[in-house]
């Protein structure tokens, strides 16, 4: 049988964890009564949270009288209790210079949303960038960055940029680049942004065969960048140093190991994706690893455009409010400035 909390069992489980979350000490009712008006004398406040330990919203850790949030504690204060708009105008003011972009910086907005996210929640934030294999090429343009030294950019419509550099040992003439230009250009505008299979590359090679030595390369290195479809960003990592939780080494090792590469990361970015913002608390995570810590992800989308996944990772006595404040004003920020760059253009 469900038993619903009333009001006060409400308000008195909110103090609880706000006041956990600030302090990372256990609460007790005397801490209650002193620093949050909610009219109870501290006899009852004792008794209300005696039931909720009994329903198995709080529960009491070994070495206090206090009383801390239980994973299912934290799951209805953020599904009911939650307020979401817990961010000052300084952080407002930082983040707008932050977001201002050009068009030309789109490609990187994954990379700047990542590090403001870090930089004003201080957590550890990770991100991906977004399968761009469904991506169409608009445009391929080959440089000379010197005699030798060609660097090739493939556009899409999206607006991505794939670069990469291709060395020579010998010198490549303007009619070379003039030929190969147009050579790229034709086969590969308007396909996929995949790897140029071998039936591909031989059709490529045949329009050009006295120049395969000069081709072969430019596909080797093309496929190379065209392999990597999804960007990877870490940043904030030695923020977990900050939090008491990670003084013991073994937890800390422990954190930093789930952050070790890129397939492990991505593995717990993409589980259980939700259409908004998706938070996953202690043991709601699938890995035993993660049974202590709390993850929120979300789309980084911007109007129909998804530019990857975003998460926070830290320990369960996470800042909710602060940190689902941040990232929806960051996506509604980006949202305006996107707006903005289209009128103008």
């Amino acid at each position: 049988m469900i038993k619903f909390l009333d009001e006060r069992k409400k308000k008195i489980l909110q103090a609880i964890i706000e006041e956990y979350i600030n302090t990372a000490e256990p609460v007790s009712s005397g801490v209650i009564v002193e620093n949050y008006d909610l009219n109870c004398s501290s006899a009852t406040i004792r008794n209300e949270m005696a039931e909720l330990e009994h329903l198995g919203y709080i529960e009491k850790p070994h070495t206090s009288s206090g009383r801390v949030p239980s994973a299912k504690g934290y799951r209805f204060y953020v599904d009911e209790l939650l307020n979401d708009e817990k961010i000052s105008l300084d952080e407002i003011q930082y983040i707008k210079e932050r977001l201002e972009f050009k068009v030309n910086e789109i490609q990187d907005l994954t990379k700047i949303t990542t590090n403001t996210l870090s930089e004003i929640t201080h957590y550890t934030t990770v991100a991906i960038g977004p399968d761009n294999t469904d991506d169409i090429i608009s445009d391929v343009k080959l440089v000379l960055l010197g005699n030798r030294i060609l660097m090739a950019v493939i556009l899409t419509e999206s607006g991505a940029i794939k670069e990469t550099i291709i060395k020579y040992d010998e010198d490549i003439t303007e009619n070379q680049l003039e030929s190969l230009n147009y050579l790229f250009n034709n086969k590969l505008k308007g396909k996929r942004l995949t790897k140029i299979d071998k039936p591909m590359e031989e059709y490529i090679i045949s329009s050009m065969s006295d120049q395969v030595d000069v081709i072969k390369p430019i596909i080797e290195q093309l496929n190379k960048s065209l392999g990597e479809t999804e960007e990877f960003y870490l940043e904030g990592t030695s923020n977990v140093f900050d939090f008491p939780e990670f003084k013991k080494i073994d937890a800390a090792r422990n954190f930093l190991s789930i952050l070790d590469t890129k397939e492990q990361v991505m593995e717990i970015l993409n589980s259980g994706f939700a259409d908004d913002i998706n938070i996953h608390i202690g043991s709601e995570n699938d890995r035993e690893e993660l049974r202590d810590l709390s993850i929120i992800t979300f789309k980084h989308m911007i109007g129909n455009k998804n530019f990857g996944t975003i998460g926070i990772i830290g320990h369960k006595r996470m800042d909710y409010s602060k940190v689902i404040s941040v990232m929806k004003y960051i996506n509604k920020k980006l949202n305006e400035e996107l707006n903005d760059n289209d009128t103008e253009n």
